[in-house]
């Protein structure tokens, strides 16, 4: 595993802490660790969501009704 030095603020620090001393984890390393694959998997949902409203965009605008859309997309459903 690579080994970091990095610098916390003092809040940041105290929350760290804080955690570590309540035994939701062993170690502040453990602790920021799990918050990067908690951004990471984020952020992957962010990206997958960002890809399908530039996909809606490209697709072009409507006339149908509200009423006219979902029965397409129902029909979609039922095949």
């Amino acid at each position: 595993m690579a080994r970091q030095s990095i610098s916390f603020t003092k809040p940041n620090d105290d929350w760290l802490k804080n955690q570590v001393d309540k035994k939701e984890y062993s170690s502040k390393s453990e602790l920021v660790n799990d918050l990067i694959r908690q951004a990471r998997s984020q952020q992957l949902q962010i990206d997958w969501v960002k890809t399908k409203l530039e996909k809606a965009e490209k697709s072009g605008f409507t006339n149908d009704t509200k009423e006219q859309i979902l029965a397409q997309s129902r029909s979609l459903m039922n095949g």
